[in-house]
């Protein structure tokens, strides 16, 4: 198959679909887009190991410098993307020039949520924060550039406060003590970890931060930020305050949807994609964090945000490109490493499943596994990664879980499924 291929996003999503395209056979000219000057990253070192500035480069890198060249993948850096016109096909660059494709990939992924405008704005956040050096200890993370300058600001303060106890806000927490921080955390939720993990995870996570001496606060409802000298301010509903030289905001992130709906592709929480990752526009498809997919066995859109779900769609959509059948689905899993624990998470949990511990949670060493009328649905490990694997597995085949078997240390979780009769 010849042409070209333009991949908007340099991201996993973006740079696995390059490498794929390549990997399946497809010979015409590749592009790939990123509008960070640096080649494509691990993005999950941003919040840890680059934050930290403990990162060897060559460790961050998704593919080594050369890769791109020798697989004959035009990789343009620095490179901002104005728009797309999908009726004649072209790409347009900020600096007014257009790259015309056969096919177009867009890998946008997300962009970090801001606090509303009524907390953020220059009418709440008072004390002179309109003056650019308040305005610049006011933080979020998404890239290597935005850790960089994060920690620079821990060097200079000291002190972070931290809004939102999610896996961004933890990580963060736990590298910044690391750097030697003060560190404080709101939440508006009841614990941290909340959207991926059961509340007996949330108060390990919330022990664990305490015994490091970061204290996680939950249900905070924001009034406003102030700025008074060198200090940031957050002020709560009940008046309650609490102070730091810097603050991060980590509040989740919303899908980049600008240049597809600017095109007028359909767009809702993410670009809409079909099974195949293909947009309502014709030679225009989607994958990664900005995508909505459609699942065909729940009958609805689902929009994935964790780094092995970008990195398995972009595998997907650079094979529908190329005609090829789809790869079997994968449960969609992500990771925490915070002081040194490993948490791993997979499937989904919901308030009503029924949960069966393996280990002691409050000893950090712990399976639990969510039923839902008997079939397992989602996990959560702390520092048991065979474990992870195999409930991953049971989770993928909708195994119908023995409640017992499960809970036994003595049997291999792997088993648990046969031992109810399911082969």
């Amino acid at each position: 198959m010849t042409g070209r291929i333009v991949i908007v996003g340099a991201g996993v999503a973006g740079a696995t679909a390059a490498r794929t395209l390549r990997t399946e056979g497809y010979t015409g000219e590749i592009i790939l887009l990123g509008a960070e000057p640096e080649p494509p990253y691990r993005r999950p070192m941003v919040s840890k190991e680059i934050l930290a500035g403990t990162a060897e480069d060559r460790r961050t890198l998704l593919q080594p410098s050369e890769f791109w060249r020798t697989h004959d993948i035009e990789l343009r850096l620095g490179t901002l993307v104005e728009s797309i016109d999908p009726g004649p096909g072209l790409v347009w660059l900020e600096d007014g020039s257009a790259i015309g494709y056969d096919n177009l990939l867009l890998a946008t992924g997300a962009r970090p949520r801001r606090l509303p405008s009524t907390l953020s704005g220059s009418a709440t956040i008072r004390g002179g924060f309109g003056d650019a050096s308040a305005a610049a200890r006011v933080h979020v993370l998404r890239g290597r550039a935005d850790a960089e300058a994060l920690r620079a600001a821990i060097g200079r303060g000291g002190s972070l406060l931290i809004v939102g106890a999610g896996l961004i806000g933890c990580e963060v927490a736990a590298t910044a003590r690391g750097l030697g921080a003060e560190v404080t955390v709101l939440d508006a939720a009841g614990g941290p970890l909340e959207r991926v993990a059961p509340r007996m995870i949330g108060d390990f996570v919330r022990k664990l931060h305490a015994d490091n001496g970061v204290a996680i606060h939950t249900d905070v409802r924001l009034r406003g930020l102030e700025c008074h000298g060198d200090r940031m301010v957050a002020v709560g509903a009940a008046d309650n305050r609490w102070a730091a030289a810097t603050v991060l905001v980590a509040i989740g992130s919303v899908p980049d949807t600008r240049l597809a709906e600017a095109a007028g592709l359909v767009v809702a929480d993410g670009i809409r994609v079909d099974e195949c990752y293909r947009t309502s526009a014709a030679g225009v498809y989607a994958a990664g964090d900005a995508a909505s997919r459609f699942d065909a066995a729940a009958g609805v859109h689902r929009r994935e945000e964790h780094w092995n779900s970008a990195q398995a769609q972009g595998a997907g959509v650079a094979r529908s490109m190329l005609g090829l059948p789809p790869l079997p689905g994968e449960v969609a899993w992500g990771w925490s490493l915070q002081y040194g624990r490993n948490i791993q998470f997979a499937g989904t949990i919901r308030a009503s499943d029924e949960l069966v511990v393996r280990g002691s949670v409050e000893s950090g060493d712990a399976t639990v596994l969510a039923l839902r009328e008997g079939v397992a649905t989602g996990v959560v490990t702390i520092a048991r990664p065979a474990e992870f694997r195999a409930a991953r597995d049971l989770i993928g085949r909708a195994a119908q879980v023995d409640r017992v078997a499960c809970a036994d240390e003595a049997l291999p979780l792997g088993s648990v499924a046969e031992l109810s009769g399911q082969s």
